[in-house]
C-alpha cells in the first residue's frame, strides 16, 4: 500500500499580503530582551500612533485603558511561560474614544525567532459593543419584567381602595392595565411610528395615566408643563425615564399609598429645560436610598446620552424631588 505524501501549498508573500490587508490584520513582534515591538502600518494606525521602526511596550501600555493595563502586562509575560496559541483582549484609548483590541500569539520560548515572538492585532470594537448591548438587553429586559409584575400588584392596590364592587374593581384595573399598555408602547415604539411628534404634556399624561386615583380625590397626579414638542426618538427616551420613576413610585414612593401626591412641572432656561418630579405624603424616609440598581443607571444613561443632561436627587421627609436636566434642542429628535 502507497502512502500518498501532500505537500503544503507555499504561498507567495505578494499573497500572503492581499490576505492580510483582507482581514484587517495588524501584525507583530516582540524582542522580548529589550521590550521593544515592532509593527505594520496597520498597527500603528490601530494604536494611533505615529509609524516608527520600533515602540517600546511602555509606550503602548500608556495608551491601553487604565482598568485593563496591569493585566495585559502580566499576559504577555504570562505567554512565555505556557505553550500554545494565547489570546487577550483589552481597550485602549484613542483621543477620548475607546477602542477594543485582541492581541493574538503563540506562547512559549520555543517558538521565538531571534528572541523574538511573533503575533496579530485585530480590532474587535465592533463585537465587543454588540456583546455589551446584548448584556444590556438582556439586563434591561429582567428589570422590566420585575418592574411590571411590581406595578401590577400597585395597580391593583390603588384599583381596590377606590372600588365598590368586585365588578368596579374588575373594570377600573383592566382599564389601568390598558393604559399601562398604551404607555408601554411609547417606551418601546411599534414599527410605523417613527417620525411622529407629540407634545410633552401628552406623553406624561399618557404614561401617568394608570396609576392615577381619581376615585379617592380629584386626582393625585398634575401635569403642569411647558408646551413643547417631542420627536419619536426623544419620547421613547423620555418614556423609559418616566416608566422607571413611576415603577420606582409605585413600589416604595408616594404613589404606593393613598394619601400620596406627584407634581410633575418644567422650567426653561435658554437651551436648557428642566422636568421637575416632586412627590409629596409618601411613606417617611428614614435613610437615603442608595441608587445603584439597574433602573437607576439606566436613567442616568438615558438622560446622559439621549438627552445630553443629568438627574439631581433630593430627599424630602415626605417624598423624592427629582430634577431631570436636558437640552431643549434635543427635544425635536
Amino acid at each position: 500500500m502507497q502512502t500518498q505524501t501532500v505537500a503544503a501549498q507555499v504561498w507567495p508573500s505578494e499573497h500572503l499580503r492581499l490576505a492580510i490587508d483582507a482581514a484587517c490584520v495588524a501584525l507583530w513582534s516582540w524582542n522580548v530582551d529589550t521590550d521593544r515591538f515592532t509593527m505594520d502600518a496597520r498597527a500603528f494606525d490601530l494604536w494611533g500612533l505615529p509609524w516608527a521602526e520600533e515602540v517600546r511596550f511602555e509606550e503602548l501600555s500608556a495608551h491601553i485603558h487604565p482598568a485593563d493595563r496591569d493585566r495585559v502586562g502580566a499576559a504577555f509575560e504570562a505567554t512565555r511561560a505556557a505553550a500554545g496559541a494565547f489570546e487577550t483582549d483589552f481597550r485602549i484609548m484613542i483621543d477620548d474614544n475607546v477602542r477594543w483590541i485582541s492581541a493574538r500569539g503563540e506562547g512559549a520560548d520555543a517558538e521565538m525567532v531571534n528572541r523574538r515572538k511573533f503575533g496579530i492585532f485585530l480590532d474587535v470594537t465592533g463585537r465587543k459593543q454588540a456583546e455589551e448591548g446584548n448584556e444590556l438587553l438582556a439586563g434591561e429586559m429582567s428589570h422590566r419584567v420585575k418592574n411590571l409584575l411590581a406595578v401590577a400588584t400597585g395597580l391593583t392596590q390603588i384599583t381596590y381602595r377606590s372600588a365598590a364592587s368586585a365588578q368596579e374593581m374588575a373594570e377600573g384595573l383592566t382599564q389601568r392595565l390598558m393604559a399601562l399598555g398604551r404607555a408601554h408602547d411609547l417606551v418601546r415604539p411599534l414599527p410605523g411610528t417613527e417620525g411622529k411628534a407629540a407634545l410633552l404634556g401628552d406623553i406624561l399624561s399618557v404614561l401617568l395615566s394608570p396609576y392615577d386615583d381619581k376615585g379617592a380625590f380629584a386626582g393625585r397626579i398634575r401635569v403642569a408643563v411647558v408646551r413643547i414638542g417631542v420627536g419619536q426618538a426623544t419620547a421613547t427616551a423620555l418614556a423609559m425615564l418616566i416608566h422607571e420613576m413611576a415603577t420606582n413610585s409605585v413600589k416604595h414612593g408616594a404613589l404606593s399609598c393613598e394619601e400620596g401626591l406627584l407634581n410633575v412641572t418644567t422650567t426653561v432656561e435658554d437651551d436648557s429645560l428642566s422636568l421637575i418630579w416632586a412627590e409629596s405624603g409618601g411613606p417617611p424616609i428614614e435613610t437615603v436610598p442608595v441608587l445603584d440598581g439597574f433602573g437607576s443607571r439606566m436613567v442616568e444613561r438615558c438622560l446622559r446620552q439621549q438627552l445630553a443632561g443629568s438627574i439631581a436627587y433630593e430627599w424630602h421627609e415626605g417624598g423624592l424631588v427629582a430634577t431631570m436636566t436636558m437640552r431643549k434642542s434635543r427635544l425635536a429628535h
